[in-house]
């Protein structure tokens, strides 16, 4: 172990230029992530609430939350149905969607890549969909549903409870198509077109195996990335809800974790809770990124 870490220094000293040129990015990162996140750690023990000094209280956040918080427990049932939703079906349709372009001439792969992203970038998004989902007759979803006899009366998609989260989904999905998207396209067109030849002189005979045996393998980064950002991305719908139904939305029907963090952090001020409800959506983000992360390491065998 001292060989070891005696040769780890020798290695920085060698390099020592290089750790120069990262000592500003690694500043900003110890200052912004890593202490927050230790700080986050540390409230979620006690009792705060900025104006008084924090408490410590032990594990008694944590307690409430899991066994007496039943809106908490209406929001991690909520993230999960939402994360099942967009985290795989926009996981898969942000690669399918990478491959077809890839298949297409370049001016017109270009011109759907960029209308495939758009809808990450736009902030007015959710605004259009809040016209289509609207809940009047002048709602475009109602007023096609109307003229066609296909319902008799309204739907109050945005009011009824048992609307409000499948159009969250719904909207969701069609905003995921993000930076995942991007890495998957760049991933895609960056393979060797040589190492397609030698798989088919290797015994190769269709595109399906081609994207297991060839594509896939070599954007394994890409992949890692994309699916880091479908999972965080999932796991942290809150805004869209806000956006669309409103703050609280009615019967909490479409009621997430970082609903209920912006309720104790942003609006009740008792960072306690709040900090425990981040670090429990923490840990459950990176639990599922290991369950991904072993998953692609079977990709290709």
């Amino acid at each position: 172990m001292k060989k070891k870490a005696q040769i780890t220094w020798l290695e920085m000293k060698k390099n020592k230029t290089l750790y120069l040129m990262m000592l500003p990015f690694l500043l900003f990162f110890v200052t912004f992530v890593v202490y927050p996140v230790l700080q986050a750690i540390w409230y979620s023990f006690t009792d705060y609430n900025i104006l008084e000094p924090a408490k410590f209280i032990g594990l008694e956040n944590y307690k409430k939350l899991i066994l007496e918080d039943t809106i908490f427990i209406k929001a991690l049932q909520n993230t999960f149905i939402i994360a099942v939703f967009v985290g795989p079906f926009g996981y898969i349709l942000s690669f399918l969607l990478a491959w077809m372009i890839n298949e297409l001439p370049h001016w017109l792969g270009t011109i759907l890549t960029v209308v495939f992203y758009a809808p990450s970038m736009a902030g007015n998004a959710v605004v259009i969909f809040g016209l289509i989902f609207s809940n009047d007759a002048t709602g475009y979803l109602n007023g096609i549903l109307l003229k066609n006899g296909i319902i008799s009366e309204k739907i109050l998609w945005l009011a009824d409870k048992n609307y409000i989260l499948p159009v969250v989904i719904i909207v969701s999905v069609w905003m995921s198509l993000g930076v995942g998207f991007l890495s998957f396209v760049a991933g895609i067109k960056g393979v060797d077109e040589a190492q397609y030849e030698a798989a088919a002189i290797d015994g190769i005979r269709n595109r399906w195996q081609e994207l297991w045996y060839v594509t896939l393998p070599n954007m394994k980064p890409q992949l890692m990335f994309g699916a880091v950002m479908s999972i965080t991305s999932a796991l942290s719908v809150g805004g869209v809800a806000d956006a669309l139904v409103g703050f609280p939305s009615p019967g909490y029907a479409s009621h997430t974790i970082v609903n209920h963090l912006n309720d104790y952090g942003l609006i009740r001020m008792e960072m306690g809770r709040a900090s425990a409800i981040a670090v429990l959506l923490f840990l459950i983000m990176i639990f599922c990124n290991l369950v991904f992360q072993k998953f692609l390491s079977k990709v290709g065998t």
